[in-house]
């Protein structure tokens, strides 16, 4: 559930959002056309953009200059929805958490046998994958210091640490082997596995439909662990704020969406 106060941050946040999309985007639009945004709920093709299409009117979204540039900025509203949502319940809630420290030479060299693994076709199984990395090493072995910086991080009242990749929900084959190396560094620093320690790739919706088995992306298949290693859509927003948060984080969207429209449209589709 999101909270009242959460929920006024929120919106605070992506109306601010918006009017920087409009003040860098006012001059010079250019009017070319792009499909149509459709509310539905599953598609084979990978369309979806259910947070998009809630808060940028769809006379916008037909404008390919402004939906371009604002794709991939949308990223970070999530990183900061999430981390103020998550401070309703979590102790810690960072964005940008720098993990550092050290971890055996043995431990570097298999993570980098994994991602070579991985990248020659074998199917990653990430909490053995964990385990692998988790057992070698010693005490007379030589350690290296390595650092991760985590899109999210978040440490519940039991100490229990959670720390997110939130990417693309269409990663290309370098981001999911980049992604697998950071989140299994994560493991292997903090000499701790689950549920101690959960590292994930997080998405924050799902192109293709509403559940787990609707995704087809088809580097993310081959290359992830989407039931261990991977949070999608819904499932991520329920870890961060519990059931129900996705949708009503969508309305919040929506809302914005709705009070902003008319400036957006005025601002940018100007003759269209």
């Amino acid at each position: 559930m999101i909270n009242e106060e959460t929920r006024s941050a929120i919106k605070g946040f992506l109306e601010g959002f918006i009017q920087g999309l409009i003040e860098q985007h006012r001059p010079g639009v250019r009017h070319t056309m792009v499909r149509e945004a459709h509310a539905v709920y599953r598609s084979p093709k990978g369309i979806l953009k259910p947070f998009h299409e809630a808060i940028i009117p769809p006379e916008i979204l037909r404008i390919s200059s402004f939906e371009r540039s604002f794709s991939t900025k949308l990223g970070t509203t999530f990183e900061e929805c999430a981390r103020l949502i998550a401070l309703q319940t979590y102790a810690v809630a960072e964005r940008g958490y720098r993990a550092s420290g050290k971890m055996s030479a043995a431990a570097a060299a298999k993570i980098e046998e994994i991602v070579s693994r991985i990248n020659e076709g074998h199917t990653p199984d990430f909490p053995a994958l964990i385990a692998e990395v988790l057992q070698v090493g010693g005490e007379d072995e030589e350690w290296v210091e390595r650092l991760v910086i985590a899109d999210l991080y978040l440490k519940d009242q039991a100490g229990h640490e959670y720390f997110f990749e939130i990417k693309s929900p269409k990663p290309n084959k370098g981001q999911c082997l980049e992604v697998a190396e950071r989140l299994l560094r994560i493991h292997a620093i903090t000499q701790k596995n689950r549920p101690h320690v959960n590292a994930y790739f997080a998405m924050a919706y799902n192109p293709y439909g509403t559940h787990l088995e609707d995704y087809r992306h088809s580097f993310g298949l081959r290359y992830l662990d989407m039931q261990n290693g991977v949070l999608l859509g819904a499932d991520f927003w329920t870890l961060v704020g519990g059931e129900g948060t996705h949708e009503e984080l969508l309305e919040i969207y929506r809302e914005v969406g709705r009070e902003k429209g008319k400036a957006m449209i005025d601002a940018l589709a100007f003759g269209f």
